[in-house]
């Protein structure tokens, strides 16, 4: 079982829940605090790499779907 699941919703930002650590590129760590985050995925939030609600409006359309299921 995996200790930390990423989910993109639908039109928004990608949900991480589970153990799991924020990093920058220079390998600071990021404050990110609870049992679950949101993820900026539509570039336009002024709270980076978090999300800030900027999709809603601006629009953003996105809609991911696995294609099919991951090798084991």
């Amino acid at each position: 079982m995996a200790d930390c699941t990423i989910t993109p919703l639908d039109n928004g930002p990608s949900i991480v829940r589970g153990a799991f650590r924020v990093m920058d590129v220079g390998g600071t760590e990021l404050v990110a605090t609870g049992a679950a985050i949101a993820l900026c995925r539509c570039g336009a939030s002024n709270n980076k790499p978090f999300c800030d609600g900027t999709h809603v409006k601006i629009n953003f359309q996105s809609v991911v779907r696995a294609a099919q299921p991951l090798p084991v």
